[in-house]
């Protein structure tokens, strides 16, 4: 449908280094949001922000995944720079994130330098804190985006699941790097060289992550370049063309599609409250039950509550990261129809018979919608922060097949539709440099890349995942608002005493949670009908 210069090209020797290279960003991706789940929410009530005031705030994310990535995904869909058309949104995207992510981390010390009125200063400083994670929200969003769709357009239909398994695995390495160092002292380990806090020396290295993963991968991979556009009823013309080809795809969406974009819409009914909140619930639950009455009146209780929760984290994504090696090879894809070498005659029953167990991964997204419920209906009964984080962890097994199999089902989808089903296609493009010659899809040689509308479809998918989330906000705000009005006891140590809510009132965030799991359920039902559709 459109004239193409080259083939999509991956550097490295192997097709384990050119897969580490291929999704190298997602680690700088889930690092970042790993910090930002962690500790932004503690922080915002360490400014003296309510519970209810920190949910609206959190409205960033929904809003941000609403707009830019549907958008981002179009317009990366008819770049035609020679660079490709992911990689520069890509780069500029991480260099915007790294700079809000310092800024989010020197809030105080930003606006003392231009506020010198403590009551101002205060004030201003959560609204700058605020601004810089709105703008962290809106980019990472728009780099998210585009490397979802660089792996769609560089991988052949057959590497879809591998590439979308790949891409799982290094976002769940860079949520173990992230949690991890969460949890370390790391003023004990550095010094003060990086920031005075927790957080600020978090804010630096999310920074230098996400500009070294971004390279890698921009360095590593080699985009086909768009030449020109021929006519596609898909695509939208004359003004607003974005957003008149974003809703005209919306109405148009073929029946699979859409059925894996409302499995998507119920499941993260439960998924965000988890994500943004369950940090500070555990953090929270040891200040409640478990924390020694000496240590109480901490210098950083935000850094302390960040320890916890990280702790809780880390814990989640070893078990998410040790999901993702582990399950691909216990469950079948779709679509597999690659040859499978023989194995040896003594042991080619057994294998036979363990192939013919496998679940495939349909099956394997329902149990983990259900896996998820269950354990998101039993938060309200946690009266331990060691019980909170078995709770946590359990989840990491759900949370590898719910960024999986999504992708991968689309993936699927998506390059059935661009007709890049090519059975000698069996890997990405090694030893040949770009090529100067025109490719033709519809008259030339087979492409390995899939998607050339990926950019569209995976943003009408994350529009799919960002309106629940709004939804999600709204009933948090309001159990927020009736349960727990005031600031944090924990956290807002210069507020008055009777500003502080209740902390032996039931815990909201649980309450939250417990509601979520009803969508989990929504969830497993809306997927299950996929194997109808």
């Amino acid at each position: 449908m459109s004239t193409w210069a080259g083939q999509p090209k991956v550097e490295g020797s192997t097709e384990t280094i050119r897969m580490l290279l291929l999704t190298c960003v997602s680690v700088g991706i889930t690092f970042t949001w790993g910090v930002e789940m962690t500790y932004c929410t503690p922080y915002l009530l360490s400014l003296g922000l309510s519970k209810g005031q920190t949910s609206m705030v959190w409205i960033a994310g929904p809003l941000s995944g609403l707009i830019v990535q549907p958008i981002i995904g179009v317009i990366a869909d008819e770049s035609k720079s020679k660079w490709g058309r992911r990689r520069p949104f890509i780069a500029v995207g991480s260099i915007i994130v790294a700079c809000s992510m310092v800024a989010l981390g020197f809030t105080k010390e930003i606006v003392v330098t231009f506020v010198a009125d403590k009551q101002h200063a205060k004030v201003a400083t959560i609204a700058v804190a605020v601004l810089a994670l709105y703008v962290t929200d809106f980019a990472i969003n728009a780099v998210m985006s585009c490397a979802k769709s660089l792996v769609v357009d560089t991988l052949p239909i057959q590497k879809q699941q591998t590439g979308a398994a790949w891409a799982n695995r290094m976002g769940s390495l860079g949520h173990i790097i992230g949690y991890g160092m969460g949890a370390v002292d790391l003023i004990q380990l550095f010094g003060t060289r990086l920031g005075d806090t927790q957080f600020k020396q978090l804010t630096v290295i999310a920074a230098l992550g996400i500009l070294v993963t971004s390279t890698a991968t921009c360095w590593a991979v080699t985009e086909r370049v768009l030449v020109s556009v021929r006519h596609d009823p898909r695509r939208a013309q004359g003004h607003f063309k974005v957003v008149r080809q974003i809703w005209s795809t919306l109405l148009t969406l073929p029946p699979r599609i859409r059925a894996i974009c409302w499995a998507v819409f119920w499941s993260w009914i439960g998924w965000f409250p988890f994500l943004i909140y369950s940090s500070t619930w555990v953090g929270e639950t040891y200040f409640r039950y478990d924390v020694p009455g000496d240590a109480r009146n901490t210098n950083d209780a935000l850094g302390d509550m960040g320890r916890i929760g990280s702790t809780a984290l880390a814990v989640y994504s070893t078990i998410t990261f040790i999901s993702a090696w582990i399950l691909p090879m216990l469950i079948r894809a779709p679509e597999d129809s690659s040859f499978t070498p023989r194995p040896p005659v003594s042991i080619a029953r057994w294998v036979a018979v363990l192939n013919s167990m496998k679940p495939d991964l349909l099956t394997a997204w329902v149990c983990s919608h259900l896996l998820f419920s269950f354990a998101m209906a039993l938060t309200p009964f946690a009266a331990s922060f060691r019980f909170a984080t078995i709770l946590v962890g359990m989840c990491g097994i759900p949370w590898s097949i719910t960024i999986w199999a999504p992708s991968t089902f689309l993936g699927v989808e998506v390059s059935k539709m661009s007709g890049a089903l090519d059975p000698s296609v069996s890997g990405i493009e090694l030893r040949d440099n770009l090529r100067a010659d025109l490719i033709d899809p519809e008259g030339g040689p087979a492409s390995n890349s899939s998607g050339e509308l990926s950019g569209v479809y995976f943003g009408i998918m994350n529009i799919y995942s960002t309106l629940p989330q709004l939804i999600s906000t709204f009933i948090s705000t309001l159990v927020f608002t009736v349960l727990e009005p005031g600031k944090s006891p924990e956290l807002a140590t210069d507020a008055h005493p009777s500003e502080h809510s209740d902390p032996d009132g039931p815990n909201s965030i649980a309450v939250c949670m417990f509601i979520g799991a009803i969508g989990s359920l929504a969830a497993a039902w809306a997927t299950r009908k996929l194997r109808y559709v």
